[in-house]
């Protein structure tokens, strides 16, 4: 049974459709990724199945008992309630059941109590445990970590949080709510690569439906089984994640090609054959004529639309030296606030580097100090022979007036002529009267388009990037993806944007915990290597702590050393042991502590039916320590054994 089903949709925005002859169905289970040009309508479509807009035309049909969420593309979440408290309003009916078993364990001690009341109480109790009555503070709790938030964010009022986090709140309350179908609309906004890991896990498990609306290849790759792809008007399904959707969709293109040049040179052979024997004997045209009715009957197969596709390319004029970079004791920050170290850094020409950290981990802040605009509060920071730094800010499209004109923007980047900028921006598709649009009035795909025309106007040998896939869709990342491949001079590049990482960086810059290491080689490399390396221990009170990882790595960087295949071997197979022993040592723990609740729950039962009150107080309240510790416990054990499996692999 479908819980979302659409028939023949089809919307108009004024005189332009927008989209026509929708039907699809979101089944139970179903993993969907839903993906297109900007301004293709992809929120509106997600917006109709939610049923929070009405189609021009058609029909959806939702499952009655489906209980459906849904995450706009900019969730602002306001409440006057701190962070947690307005997660608690998710389980109201729990903490409604909790409020009543308090108040009959108080009317239980007050006297003999009547079978009614200690039937009620044994109930609600088997309700309240099996509703997860035990558990969800501690969900709350780990849904608020995942999404980035410290436990004082939690006792923060929600209306003092930014808007980033705002948004959020809106994700964490709405996987807290569990609905069955979840519709979101690029819910990887806002998120820092360690909370788009953690909503990636939590979603891998999830147990009912979702249609994802996204720009992150990646997280694509890793969640959806189906794609629905939104172009010119038409909805196409492909099964299989983002990749394989890529490969399909290139086959299905090449194959409608095929199929109309076929078409095409059956219907210029025929009117040929048609125009030389229409006036010929009897026998001809009978045959001329013949063919003029198949032609008339025939239905023709469209011509392909293929996208315009821009051309970006980023010139080095002049190439640097081989040194491009090096620093060594760096502290990066301001005066009164240090954000990190760095013990040595050293980048060659032709190196792509990726910089990842949480977020205000201090990731902008090193490329304005890369850049010249800061100074380092500590430390030396050297540029090689030649080297010209071309700097592309997180807000490039967003800082200037509001009342400045595309051309305005582009020529005062370059200071070109009108003439000459008019031409270069017609590369990015802005033609005619499109050039003297307002800043403020671009759609996200115009923005798209100009960020990779100030990208191109960059120059320089060295690039510094931060963010520069905000506001890009697909089909222009791939674009600025395949760029940065063939430019021939050196990118620092600070993004969320893991698909581009993977196939540009040559080495990863990670900041954490105070400490910027250098992890050499693509992401799944870097990954590969944080998964094998012991985690470094937490900064304490936010100074900044030395790693023994980053010390030994940076010793390795300036001298390094060659590991046998078999001492490699031999440290694997100890760590393994230490890991396996761990995870028998948690697995027995919890055995033994699932034992003891079941026997608690045996004696909660026996003081029920004695009447025994004060001792079944007693025994609720050392079931619910148990069952915190459980908890605990078991979320111990499955990351050991996590880890123990990644190791065997």
């Amino acid at each position: 049974m479908s819980l979302i089903a659409t028939e023949e949709l089809m919307h108009r925005y004024g005189a332009a459709i927008v989209f026509e002859k929708v039907s699809v169905r979101v089944h139970r289970g179903d993993r969907i990724g839903l993906v297109g040009l900007n301004g293709s309508g992809k929120s509106t479509l997600l917006r109709i199945l939610a049923g929070l807009q009405e189609p021009t035309a058609g029909r959806v049909v939702r499952a009655r008992s489906a209980r459906i969420g849904y995450l706009a593309q900019e969730p602002q979440l306001e409440s006057s309630a701190t962070l947690f408290d307005e997660m608690l309003t998710v389980f109201e009916n729990l903490r409604e059941q909790e409020r009543e078993l308090q108040q009959l364990e108080h009317a239980l001690s007050r006297g003999t109590p009547s079978e009614d009341l200690l039937r009620r109480y044994d109930e609600l109790l088997e309700n309240f445990r099996r509703g997860g009555g035990y558990e969800y503070q501690s969900r709350i709790h780990q849904v608020l970590a995942g999404m980035g938030f410290t436990p004082d964010d939690e006792q923060r009022v929600i209306t003092h949080l930014s808007g980033g986090q705002r948004a959020r709140a809106a994700l964490a309350r709405l996987l807290l709510e569990e609905p069955d179908v979840l519709l979101l609309d690029e819910p990887t906004n806002h998120l820092d690569v360690e909370a788009l890991e953690w909503l990636e896990e939590y979603l891998s498990h999830w147990k009912g439906a979702f249609v994802i609306v996204s720009h992150d290849r990646y997280f694509l790759d890793k969640l959806v089984h189906k794609i629905w792809e939104l172009e010119f008007g038409r909805l196409y399904e492909y099964s299989g994640n983002y990749s394989q959707y890529s490969a399909l969709r290139q086959e299905r293109l090449e194959r409608q090609w095929k199929l109309y040049e076929e078409q095409q040179e059956f219907i210029r052979k025929s009117e040929e054959f048609i125009r030389r024997n229409i006036a010929g004997g009897d026998f001809r045209a009978s045959q001329a004529q013949a063919r003029q009715k198949v032609l008339e009957k025939l239905e023709r197969i469209p011509k392909p639309i293929v996208p315009k596709k821009i051309h970006l390319w980023m010139d080095v004029k002049k190439p640097s030296g081989e040194r491009v970079l090096r620093a060594r004791d760096l502290v990066i920050g301001y005066p009164d606030a240090p954000l990190f170290r760095c013990k040595s850094l050293s980048l060659q020409r032709g190196e792509r580097a990726a910089l990842l950290g949480p977020n205000g981990s201090g990731k902008s802040t090193f490329l304005r100090t890369l850049a010249g605009e800061l100074k380092s509060l500590e430390g030396t920071l050297e540029l090689g022979h030649g080297v010209e730094i071309a700097y592309f800010r997180q807000s490039q499209t967003e800082s200037e007036d509001a009342d400045k004109t595309v051309l305005d923007v582009v020529v005062q980047n370059k200071a070109q002529t009108i003439s000459a900028a008019r031409d270069f921006l017609g590369q990015f598709l802005f033609s005619g009267d499109d050039v003297f649009k307002r800043i403020a009035e671009l759609s996200g795909g115009e923005r798209s388009r100009l960020a990779l025309a100030l990208l191109a106007q960059l120059g320089g040998n060295l690039l510094l990037l931060d963010e520069p896939t905000n506001h890009l869709d697909i089909d222009s990342r791939e674009v600025l993806q395949e760029a940065l491949r063939e430019y021939k001079g050196t990118v620092v590049l600070a993004s969320h944007d893991r698909y581009l990482i993977q196939s540009v960086a040559t080495q990863i810059w990670e900041i954490r915990d105070g400490e910027l290491k250098v992890y050499r080689g693509d992401y799944e490399q870097y990954r590969a290597q944080k998964d094998f390396s012991p985690s470094p221990s937490p900064a304490r009170g936010g100074e900044l702590s030395p790693s023994w990882e980053g010390d030994q790595r940076s010793r390795s960087e300036e001298k390094p050393k060659r590991i046998s295949p078999g001492k490699e071997q031999r440290l694997r197979e100890r760590q393994r042991a230490k890991l396996a022993a761990r995870e028998a040592e948690l697995m027995a723990a919890v055995t033994d502590l699932e034992s003891e609740i079941a026997q608690i729950e045996r004696d909660m039962e026996a003081a029920s039916y004695a009447g025994d009150h004060q001792k079944l107080r007693e025994l609720t309240a050392l079931y619910r320590q148990k069952r915190q510790e459980l908890d605990a416990l078991a979320e111990q054990w499955a990351q050991a054994a996590e880890e123990l499996a990644r190791i065997g692999d």
